[in-house]
């Protein structure tokens, strides 16, 4: 029996309220020091630092992991990875629930398809050269895990979560020491690049005229919080409690599929779980869909499903997966690994800013720096990321610019698969796997530029009186 004064009944509690009291100083940081304030970089980074620093403060003067203190029931590492964990499919599934109504024309879908394929082409490029750097380094640190560069496409182009998630893959199946921490760093990294180098990108393009920094926002409408036809903001169940009655209703189908996979497949265990965000994509897509099945049957009257609410949701639980990975850190283990985690970290800043410039700058020629900024922002951040740097440029998404970001996610999903699977290869055949990367990512450029690589010569004039004379 619990005793409600035990630190396992209040270490959760604490190590949430850790975390939220982060946010709100990052947050206050942001706003009043101008350096962090024009860098761009989110709160929820500055939350995750701050930890950090304490954390090594207080295991300096103590010698003690802070989090594995009775104060967070000596389990608050594993809480915080926990938390990542959840979060990062959390936030994917509010993001996925949202209700669409767009009518896309065959040059808007041809952009989103685009979109899609440079978001993994670009995973790819990051795989590619992170492979090349570990493979080196590996040559010459002993016992350095080759297949650690892998991890750049995960910390960089999707966030801290599925970096923690390979990280962990890495370390519980195949040995390597700290890989937690290790893929919680380049996701770290990541943001730092997308935060400063989104800064230097927009200062240099507005020195050479060639953008302009847009700080108007249009007024909240009451239709984005309140639509038509949609349950109120309040009566016997709260809206907002509806939302996430949604996200986790998903979840849990997520889940159940998830224990059946490992079930009939049992080695594939650990791969399974760490797809969870996939899976939650698809079981929130088969609820929004429940939900207009049941609308159109007349089983259900009003739309419960509310965009706004869903995306303030989806921002939080970003947020809380931000400030919770990157307080998940642990410096210690990572000091053989410093050099070639930063070394990983600037070569993925650069091979991403360049593919991505080339990309918005062939493809993109309507809205090329608005294409861009999104792009780069997400593929070293997360999408929230993007749609900051976006901001700067577009306050009021008068580009299909953001709408390409939550589009791209179907054709992302479904070309990226292989990415998945191809990481769990990387450990056991490095070298197979490098191969295998670069062929698919020459596929997939030829898909991509396949307008300018098979461009159709016109037809011949047919000849005139005018021209025979």
């Amino acid at each position: 029996m619990e005793n409600f004064w035990d630190s396992n009944v209040w270490g959760f509690i604490m190590i949430t309220a850790i975390l939220l009291g982060a946010l709100l100083a990052g947050n206050s940081l942001k706003r009043k020091i101008p350096f962090l304030k024009n860098s761009l970089m989110p709160a929820s980074v500055i939350g995750g630092t701050i930890l950090i620093i304490v954390a090594a403060i207080y295991k300096g003067i103590t010698g003690n992991v802070m989090f594995d203190t009775t104060l967070f029931n000596n389990s608050g590492t594993a809480y915080l990875e926990m938390i990542t964990y959840h979060t990062l499919a959390l936030g994917f599934i509010a993001s996925t629930l949202k209700i669409t109504n767009s009518h896309l024309n065959k040059q808007r879908t041809k952009e989103i398809v685009n979109t899609g394929i440079t978001t993994v082409a670009t995973y790819l490029v990051q795989g590619i050269f992170g492979l090349a750097v570990t493979m080196i380094a590996a040559l010459i640190v002993k016992d350095f895990f080759a297949a650690a560069g892998m991890i750049l496409p995960f910390g960089f182009g999707q966030g801290t979560g599925q970096a923690m998630n390979y990280g962990n893959i890495y370390e519980m199946d195949y040995g390597f020491m700290g890989g937690k921490s290790f893929g919680l760093t380049i996701a770290a990294i990541g943001f730092l690049s997308a935060s400063f180098g989104g800064v230097i990108h927009l200062n240099i393009m507005k020195k050479q005229g060639k953008i302009k920094i847009d700080k108007s926002l249009d007024a909240l409408n009451k239709e984005e919080v309140e639509g038509n036809n949609e349950v109120p903001m309040q009566e016997s169940l709260d809206k907002i409690s509806i939302q996430i009655a949604f996200i986790f209703v998903s979840y849990a189908l997520a889940y159940f599929f998830m224990h059946i996979l490992g079930l009939i497949i049992p080695g594939m265990k650990s791969t399974i779980y760490g797809f969870n965000f996939i899976l939650g994509v698809l079981c929130a897509t088969l609820v929004k869909f429940a939900t207009r099945w049941l609308r159109k049957k007349k089983f259900m009257n009003r739309e419960y499903i509310n965009n706004f609410l869903l995306t303030r949701l989806s921002n939080f639980f970003f947020d809380i997966m931000i400030v919770a990975g990157i307080a998940a850190i642990r410096l210690d283990i990572l000091e053989k690994y410093w050099g070639i985690a930063l070394i990983i970290g600037a070569v993925g800043l650069v091979v991403t800013y360049a593919y991505n410039r080339i990309v918005a700058k062939l493809l993109f020629k309507d809205y090329v720096e608005e294409q861009f900024l999104a792009m780069y922002g997400m593929l070293t951040g997360t999408a929230s990321t993007g749609i900051i740097l976006l901001r700067e440029v577009d306050g009021n998404f008068k580009t299909p610019a953001a709408d390409n970001l939550v589009y791209q996610n179907f054709p992302a999903i479904l070309l990226g698969f292989p990415m998945l699977i191809l990481a769990t290869l990387a450990p056991k055949n490095t070298v197979l796997t490098l191969v295998i990367v670069v062929l698919y990512f020459i596929v997939l450029n030829v898909a991509l530029f396949r307008d300018f690589i098979f461009k159709k010569k016109g037809k011949k004039e047919e000849p005139t009186e005018e021209n025979v004379e």
